[in-house]
């Protein structure tokens, strides 16, 4: 008698039958994309209502308020209306921001409700003024230690 390794050569082999899985896979893939949500292709900008004029109202702004601006006729640079240099050498205007900010970590100066310094920086920019030029003054604001940066570009005539 002799040993065999395994059975009979007649008997059929086990296979798995995956048309029926496929099919399921490609319900559940159908079903899923109706399902999801479409994601929108832009992004919405809420701009908000013009304010109403109230006559005879005195506003006056914050006196920590920083307002750098950009003149485009000789491309000087403004910190709340003194010169600061130029586009080119914006030296004066980083030396300038880095003591004011100095000074008022020294005084206690915080942001409302936080214990953050304010260097919240505003540069106010006419629409004729290169983007390359505001990106240089942005770096330099950076540079001074400014944070938050925010822009203000309108067409404006004189800054």
């Amino acid at each position: 008698m002799g040993m065999s390794s395994g059975g009979p050569k007649d008997e059929a082999t086990p296979n798995i039958n995956v048309t029926p899985l496929i099919d399921v896979l490609l319900v559940l893939l159908i079903i899923f994309m109706i399902i999801t949500p479409v994601k929108p292709s832009r992004f919405e900008a809420k701009v908000p209502a013009e304010p109403k004029k109230q006559e005879g109202l005195d506003v006056k702004p914050n006196p920590l308020s920083l307002v750098i601006g950009i003149r485009p006729t000789d491309r000087m640079i403004t910190l709340n209306q003194q010169e600061m240099g130029s586009i080119d050498d914006p030296t004066a205007l980083t030396n300038r921001l880095k003591e004011e900010f100095s000074k008022r970590a020294a005084e206690g100066t915080f942001r409302e409700g936080t214990n953050q310094v304010e260097k919240t920086v505003f540069i106010k920019s006419p629409t004729s003024v290169k983007y390359g030029d505001v990106v240089k003054v942005i770096d330099a604001a950076k540079e001074g230690g400014a944070d938050p940066i925010g822009l203000q570009v309108d067409d404006l005539s004189a800054v």
